[in-house]
């Protein structure tokens, strides 16, 4: 049968239509094709992300904990004066509780920064235990603020003899020393308590009188050679005078001897302002066996023969026991006893 030309025509056009259909399809698909290959043979770098790597944060925090920068000078952590009483009773084990970063034997270094001295403080002891109870109270808050590295030494003489302060000074000097590089000295009474935290106890280019001004005497300097109650001398300034005398048994004199050997070598006393260097004491009797010492002027008028030949130099004593509390180090002695 003959096919119409009418038909011819539509077949001729669908198959037009098929083969622009496919061509528009290849051209779709090659196009893909060539976008999807241009971008995996060269990428473009992905934009930088404004949010903080995990692995390094933007902002690095501040490192509060420092112990190789030096504590400020004065410590900003003082308060100025203080209020002292000896009403309440002190019970030890409440004191090393609010005391936390005091070690064992009484140390303590500064957590934040490195102290600017290191001090051994040295306290010449027996028989005051109450007394101590309260030096402990106060003072270790106040060196704490100061921001000292310290110790505290209580030098305790064993037996019955005669009390002979300015030896158990001698005898903490080198104990301590035994421990630690101490490169400062602070002596002091048992029964002194400075009344303001500016009083620092650390020392100075002149050997320091620190008990200025105490109640006893009307906060007022009993005389101008005093240098009794608390004082501070550097390793080297206390080698240089040969330590304290070991020969004043008994109350009184040793403060003017020392005084007379710091003058002798060449140095001052510094001290505190007057309204700084004040200190309360705490009221007692006179102790057994520290009765006034009736040869005492007779020595001190001889300070400069003796000072070579009585002091460190010539110091022996035997240590009986150490005992390290949370709060102090003890060190009883047998000093032996004066010569006849």
């Amino acid at each position: 049968m003959k096919e119409l030309p009418g038909a011819s025509l539509q077949k001729a056009c669908r198959l037009l239509v098929c083969f622009c259909v496919l061509h528009l399809l290849a051209v779709v698909f090659y196009y893909l094709a060539g976008s999807t290959l241009s971008f995996q043979g060269s990428p473009e770098p992905p934009p930088r992300s404004l949010a903080p790597s995990r692995r390094e944060p933007a902002t690095r925090p501040a490192d509060l904990s420092k112990p190789d920068v030096d504590c400020p000078d004065p410590s900003p952590l003082l308060v100025g004066p203080l209020r002292v009483e000896f009403s309440q009773s002190i019970n030890l084990k409440n004191v090393e509780n609010d005391n936390p970063e005091v070690r064992d034997g009484g140390r303590y270094t500064p957590k934040d920064c490195k102290a600017l001295q290191k001090v051994a403080i040295i306290i010449p002891f027996r028989n005051r235990d109450e007394h101590l109870k309260y030096w402990l109270y106060y003072l270790h808050p106040i060196l704490q603020r100061q921001q000292l590295d310290y110790g505290i030494y209580v030098i305790n003489q064993g037996g019955e003899e005669t009390f002979n302060r300015a030896k158990l000074l001698n005898i903490g000097f080198t104990e301590a020393l035994k421990e630690y590089d101490y490169d400062c000295f602070v002596f002091s009474d048992v029964d002194l308590i400075p009344m303001d935290d500016r009083n620092i106890y650390k020392c100075y280019s002149q050997p320091r009188h620190l008990s200025v001004s105490m109640d006893k005497f009307g906060f007022r300097l009993p005389y101008n050679q005093y240098f009794g109650g608390v004082s501070a001398l550097s390793k080297e300034q206390f080698q240089k005078i040969n330590g304290f005398p070991n020969n004043y048994w008994g109350w009184g004199g040793e403060d003017d001897d020392i005084y007379n050997r710091l003058v002798f070598k060449g140095m001052g006393i510094s001290r505190p302002d007057a309204s700084i260097g004040k200190c309360r004491m705490i009221r007692h009797s006179r102790d057994n066996k520290n009765e006034p010492n009736p040869q005492r002027f007779n020595k001190i008028a001889h300070t400069r023969e003796t000072m070579k030949s009585d002091g460190l130099n010539t110091l022996t004593y035997t240590v009986v026991k150490t005992d390290k509390f949370r709060l102090y180090t003890k060190i009883t002695v047998d000093i032996g006893s004066p010569k006849s």
